[in-house]
């Protein structure tokens, strides 16, 4: 499935041309189980892109099918065929440690509006590599410090058994102060877990951290509300984003879960961006799809400083950041990854739609430990 989207509207005619035209190549899932991300981080990052009026920046649309052989061959195709300049839209760790490592090596730039694994942030970090959402540490961490000021001493943890789902345990652990009743990796794209909460409910635990993104999610949420355990349950925001809140319903009611964004937070560009979303594609946007528009903005306010063929001159531009991120003041760290605020949100109902909202900040200007190891 290929899509050609030049971003030329009748708005564009007026616009400012950059010096050099600008190709995108966004890889990222648009069907199969976790299709619903990467169609949130597209929508996001398409809807700056029309809001931007450019003619001047190109962007080429695959689906990887969630699947790393596809996504190799689709950036191979990319960077030799169609000559992109900038990389983008990987949703899952695992293809993105397939892709990443070799687009960068070739000179091309990535922007990841989405996976964060823990070897791209310290050792096998690249001047040319920029993750505009968070290191997947980042908001486990955050559960961790909660967990803590909740007073829950011996928590069960569980996630997927792949690159992310490591980072996020370890990312738990790192600043929880508790016993770990059990850790258990799950199957990646599993949707029974009558097993894991057979042990959640013999485990003695006083908590459960969970992270299990996409349909996953959806089917634990739905199983451990009917199983009549009755431990509270903890995640990532990749466990309780909007898409996913409508199809678990009242299950999700009352959990907190972390976030470095939310519909509540408060600035021009964030109540704009929610405002826009929402008339453009008839849903609250998502976590994901927040991070698609700060990725398109990001790379827009490279283009308008540099010339994507001066490399240096670009890599420069993207690490001034000289943007309106919806989360409010946004920086890199020296390894090229976000240092943020993490907040707690809350499940809730606004009429008839299931949402979060902002109840705490547990961790500010949070950065991530692998920073240290990035030798550039």
């Amino acid at each position: 499935m290929k899509q050609l989207i030049c971003a030329a509207t009748a708005l564009a005619m007026g616009a400012t041309m950059a010096t050099a035209e600008v190709k995108v190549g966004m890889i990222t899932t648009l069907s199969g189980g976790g299709a619903g991300l990467g169609i949130d981080v597209r929508d996001g990052f398409m809807l700056a892109m029309k809001q931007s009026g450019r003619d001047d920046i190109e962007v080429v649309i695959e689906d990887d099918q969630r699947k790393p052989d596809i996504a190799v061959q689709l950036a191979d195709k990319m960077i030799q065929s169609e000559k992109v300049d900038v990389l983008t839209g990987i949703i899952w760790s695992n293809l993105a440690m397939a892709v990443v490592p070799a687009a960068t090596a070739q000179g091309k730039f990535y922007l990841s509006p989405n996976a964060g694994p823990s070897p791209l942030a310290g050792k096998g970090c690249h001047p040319n590599y920029f993750n505009v959402a968070w290191q997947n540490d980042s908001l486990h961490n955050g559960g961790g410090a909660y967990a803590n000021k909740a007073g829950y001493k011996n928590t069960f943890i569980m996630a997927p058994n792949y690159p992310a789902g490591t980072d996020a345990l370890n990312g738990y652990k790192a600043l929880y102060e508790g016993e770990v009743a059990a850790e258990v990796y799950t199957k990646l794209g599993q949707t029974d877990y009558a097993s894991e909460i057979a042990q959640i409910r013999a485990s003695g635990a006083d908590s459960v951290y969970f992270f299990l993104p996409g349909g996953m999610g959806i089917s634990f949420l739905k199983q451990y509300a009917e199983s009549g355990v009755d431990i509270p349950v903890v995640g990532p925001a990749f466990s309780f984003d909007q898409g996913i809140l409508q199809a678990v319903g009242e299950a999700a009611l009352g959990v907190k879960n972390t976030s470095q964004w939310n519909k509540d937070i408060d600035n021009a560009a964030n109540a704009a961006f929610v405002e826009s979303f929402q008339a453009e594609y008839g849903r609250l946007p998502s976590l994901y799809a927040s991070q698609g528009f700060d990725t398109a903005n990001l790379l827009i306010s490279a283009v308008d400083k540099a010339d994507v063929s001066d490399a240096d001159a670009f890599r420069a531009a993207l690490k001034e950041a000289d943007f309106a991120s919806v989360r409010g003041d946004f920086k890199f760290g020296t390894n090229n990854h976000p240092i943020h605020d993490v907040y707690i949100r809350e499940v809730i109902k606004e009429g008839d739609v299931f949402t979060n909202k902002i109840i705490d900040t547990v961790l500010e200007d949070h950065g991530d430990p692998y920073a240290a190891e990035c030798k550039m």
